[in-house]
C-alpha cells in the first residue's frame, strides 16, 4: 500500500508539472503533426542581472556567436561524406543558420526526381555547418523536418542513428514517430526508459508501459491523470480503451484529434479502429506499408512514397507482383498491367513485351510513377529490338534511367524532338532547334549559361548549400509558368559542377509534363 501511495504522488507530481509546462509551452517544431511525446521542461527563472560582469562572457564582441572548439556541433551530423555526395564539406560556406533553416522550410517540388533526390541528398550530407550555427542543433533539426516532410522516414531514421542517443527533447519527439511511423515502437520505448532526463508525456508514458507489459503502472498513471484533471476525456477515453477496451465506459466510436499524431494513429491501430491515411502527411504512409495493411493499402502507400523519392523502386515492384489481383479499376489496373510487362520482360518475349509495354506506359504514367518504371527496367528495354510504339517508349524510359547517356545512344532518334533529347542527355545541343518552349528555355542553359546576380553573392561567399536550395526553388518556379527560371536553375546547378543532375532535370522537365 505504501508503495501505491509513492507512486501515485510521483505520478501527481510529475502530471501536475507537465500542466504548468502545457500552459505555457511554445510550438517546437513547423511540423504541427509531431507527437508531443514529452513534457516541455518547466521553465527556469530568469538569471540575475546584478551579478557581476565576470560571470559573462566579456571576451566576445556583442552579437558574436561562440562555440566552445573541443565541441563538436550536431548540425554537423550526416551520413553521406564528400566523397559520396560529391558536395564540398563546407556546403554551407559564410552563411548564416537562420537563412539556411528557411529555406528548409520553403514546400519543395516533388514532381521532378532528380531534383528531389539531390534534396535528399543535401539533407543527408556530412558538412561543416555555418559559424553561427551553435550547439542547440537547429539545423540539424531544420534538416530532419525536411525529410519528414516530403516522407523520407528512413533517411531520417538513418540521420538520427548517426546524431547518437536521441536524449535531447525535440531529437527524441523525431525519433520516437519516426519509430511509431516505421514500426520500431519498442526501440523508442526503451530508449525513453534507458533516458531518465527526459519527461514522457501522459499518453507516451501509457504507450510505453502497455507495450512492456506493465499496465498496472499505465492504468495507475492514467487514474492519476484523471484525479488531477490533466487528461482530456477524449484522451482517457482513447488510453482507457487501449489498455483494456472492457473498462471503456464511454462506448460508440472515438473522434480523432485534429491534426492527427502517429501516436494517435498508433493506439488507434490498437483498439482495432485503424483511421484512413490516404489525406494524412505522406509521412503517414509509412504504417500502410507493414503487413497489418490491406494489400492494397501497402500498393497505393507504396506509390505515394515512391512518387516523393522516399523509397526505393524495388519496394514498389515487390508489392506490385506480390500476387494476382482480385478486382479490377484504378490501382488493380496498375498492377496487372505492370505485371504482365514484368512477365514479358522476364522471359525475353519481345513480341509480349511491345503488347504489354504502352497500357503499363499509360497507367505508370498516370500515377507519375515513370521514373521508378525506367529504374527497374530501362536497361533490359534499351537491349530489346523493340518496334513502333514500343520502341519509342523504351528510348524515353531509358532517358529517364540513371544510365540516361548510354541508353540514349543505343535508339536512332526517330524524329527532331528524339533527336534533341538524345543531344540533351549528352549536355550538347549546339546546332539543334529546340521542339517547343520548354525546351528553348533548356537549352538557353546548355548554350549560353548565364548566373543571376543574387546566386553570384552566394557563390562568392561559397555558399553552396544555400545555392542549391535557390536553385531548385528557381526550378520548381519555372514549371509554373516563369521560364525564366528554368534556364537560371539549370544554369546554377551546372555551374556549380552538378551536370548529372541538371541533365536528368531537363529531360524530366521534357518528358514528365508536370507544369502547374
Amino acid at each position: 500500500m505504501a508503495t501505491d501511495i509513492f507512486r501515485v504522488l510521483t505520478f501527481a507530481l510529475t502530471l501536475a508539472g507537465a500542466a504548468d509546462a502545457g500552459r505555457a509551452e511554445a510550438p517546437l517544431s513547423a511540423i504541427d503533426w509531431l507527437s508531443k511525446s514529452l513534457v516541455t521542461p518547466i521553465a527556469q527563472p530568469a538569471p540575475n542581472l546584478n551579478e557581476p560582469a565576470v560571470t559573462k562572457n566579456s571576451a566576445a564582441p556583442e552579437g558574436v556567436t561562440t562555440t566552445a572548439l573541443d565541441q563538436a556541433s550536431p548540425d554537423a551530423v550526416g551520413i553521406l561524406p564528400p566523397q559520396v555526395t560529391g558536395l564540398p564539406r563546407d556546403l554551407w560556406g559564410m552563411g548564416h543558420a537562420a537563412d539556411v533553416e528557411t529555406l528548409l522550410a520553403l514546400e519543395s517540388p516533388q514532381d521532378l526526381p532528380a531534383l528531389q533526390g539531390l534534396l535528399i541528398t543535401l539533407l543527408l550530407a556530412e558538412a561543416e555547418p555555418p559559424a553561427d550555427a551553435g550547439q542547440g542543433g537547429n539545423l540539424l533539426l531544420a534538416r530532419l523536418d525536411k525529410l519528414l516532410s516530403i516522407g523520407a522516414l528512413d533517411q531520417a531514421r538513418a540521420l538520427l542513428d548517426a546524431a547518437g542517443p536521441a536524449t535531447t527533447p525535440e531529437l527524441f519527439r523525431r525519433y520516437f514517430d519516426v519509430s511509431l511511423l516505421i514500426g520500431d515502437e519498442n526501440k523508442a520505448c526503451a530508449l525513453l526508459h534507458d533516458a531518465p532526463g527526459l519527461s514522457p508525456a501522459l499518453p507516451t508514458r501509457i504507450f510505453c508501459l502497455a507495450r512492456a507489459g506493465d499496465f498496472d503502472a499505465a492504468g495507475l498513471t492514467l487514474d492519476t491523470a484523471r484525479t488531477l484533471g490533466t487528461v482530456t476525456p477524449e484522451d482517457a477515453a482513447l488510453l482507457t480503451r487501449f489498455m483494456d477496451p472492457s473498462l471503456d465506459e464511454t462506448g460508440g466510436t472515438l473522434t480523432p484529434p485534429s491534426p492527427l499524431t502517429p501516436l494517435t494513429l498508433r493506439l488507434y491501430d490498437a483498439i482495432g479502429e485503424p483511421l484512413p491515411i490516404a489525406n494524412l502527411p505522406i509521412a503517414f504512409s509509412y504504417a500502410d506499408l507493414s503487413e497489418n495493411a490491406g494489400w492494397k493499402a501497402q500498393i497505393e502507400a507504396a506509390e505515394r512514397l515512391s512518387r516523393a523519392g522516399a523509397i526505393a523502386p524495388n519496394m514498389l515492384l515487390g508489392l506490385y507482383t506480390l500476387q494476382k489481383p482480385a478486382a479490377s479499376g484504378g490501382v488493380w489496373d496498375r498492377v496487372a498491367t505492370f505485371q504482365k510487362l514484368d512477365n514479358a520482360i522476364s522471359s525475353g518475349d519481345v513480341i509480349s513485351v511491345e503488347q504489354a509495354l504502352p497500357a503499363a506506359w499509360v497507367e505508370m504514367t498516370s500515377a507519375e510513377l515513370e521514373v521508378p518504371l525506367a529504374a527497374l527496367y530501362a536497361d533490359k528495354l534499351a537491349h530489346m529490338t523493340l518496334t513502333g510504339d514500343a520502341a519509342e517508349i523504351a528510348f524515353q524510359i531509358g532517358l529517364l534511367s540513371p544510365d540516361y547517356e548510354t541508353l540514349s545512344a543505343l535508339h536512332p532518334p526517330a524524329t527532331p524532338r528524339d533527336g534533341f533529347l538524345a543531344a540533351l542527355a549528352k549536355g550538347d545541343v549546339t546546332g539543334l532547334t529546340p521542339p517547343d518552349t520548354m525546351s528553348r528555355a533548356i537549352a538557353l542553359a546548355f548554350l549560353t549559361p548565364t548566373i543571376p546576380d543574387d546566386f553570384k553573392t552566394l557563390l562568392d561567399q561559397n555558399r553552396i548549400g544555400e545555392t542549391i536550395l535557390q536553385a531548385i526553388q528557381r526550378i520548381n518556379h519555372g514549371t509554373a509558368g516563369d521560364l525564366r527560371g528554368i534556364t537560371d536553375g539549370l544554369s546554377v546547378l551546372r555551374h556549380i559542377g552538378l551536370e548529372d543532375v541538371a541533365r536528368r532535370t531537363a529531360l524530366e522537365l521534357m518528358l514528365l509534363d508536370r507544369r502547374g
